[in-house]
This record gives C-alpha cells, sequence and structure tokens, in this order.
C-alpha cells in the first residue's frame, strides 16, 4: 500500500497569478484521494517559487521518503513539485531508487518508466 504526502504549493500571495489557491488544491486533491481510495498520512503547504532549488518544505518530503516514512506524492500538477532540474532530478532519482513509489496528479498521469520521468 503506497503511503501519500499531499502537497500544495503557490509561488506567491497574490491569488490573481495563481491558477489554483492553496486552499483550492486542498479540497479538490482531497476528494480525489478519496474518489481513487488513497492513503495520506501527511499534508505538507508551501508558499514559495520553484524555479530554483531550497524550498524547505519540499525537502522535507524528500527526507520523509528517503527515510520510508511514505513513499508517494499527490500533487495538483507536476509544476507543483519541481519546476528547476535539481528538484526534477530529487524526484527521478527517489523513483530510480524505488524509494518513491509513486506520483499521482488531479489532471496528470505518470507512469515511472524511462519516458513517463521525463515527460
Amino acid at each position: 500500500m503506497n503511503k501519500y504526502i499531499l502537497y500544495a504549493r503557490k509561488s506567491t500571495d497574490v491569488e490573481d497569478k495563481q491558477v489554483l489557491s492553496i486552499e483550492a488544491q486542498l479540497a479538490e486533491l482531497r476528494k480525489f484521494a478519496k474518489d481513487n481510495q488513497l492513503t495520506v498520512i501527511d499534508t505538507v503547504i508551501e508558499k514559495r517559487s520553484a524555479k530554483i532549488p531550497g524550498r524547505p518544505k519540499f525537502g522535507e518530503v524528500l527526507e520523509r521518503i528517503q527515510a520510508g516514512e511514505a513513499n508517494a506524492i499527490l500533487a495538483w500538477h507536476p509544476d507543483r513539485l519541481a519546476r528547476n532540474s535539481v528538484d526534477g532530478g530529487q524526484l527521478i532519482y527517489l523513483l530510480d531508487q524505488r524509494k518513491l513509489a509513486d506520483l499521482k496528479f488531479q489532471t496528470f498521469w505518470f507512469e515511472n518508466t524511462s519516458q513517463g520521468k521525463f515527460c
């Protein structure tokens, strides 16, 4: 059974620059998790840009996955997780090491294959 951390992020506090507010992301993702019977062990919220590496909450999520506390991430969109090559590379490395078993998104499909990791 996969144990998901729900990760919601927005890069700014200005609502009109975001596609979906954190509250809206959380509502949609909680419904998605319930509808798909996903086990969500925690919710992590971050208000920082993902253009450069170094987001503290995202780093904590990766550490928890590395430690085996969780093995999957649920996010509204792939760009909520990574918008730079370092963060994207860390996710791919955890997938390759089988510490990260799954990524689920509200509107995107992911498969843990070489093609799925780079699309």
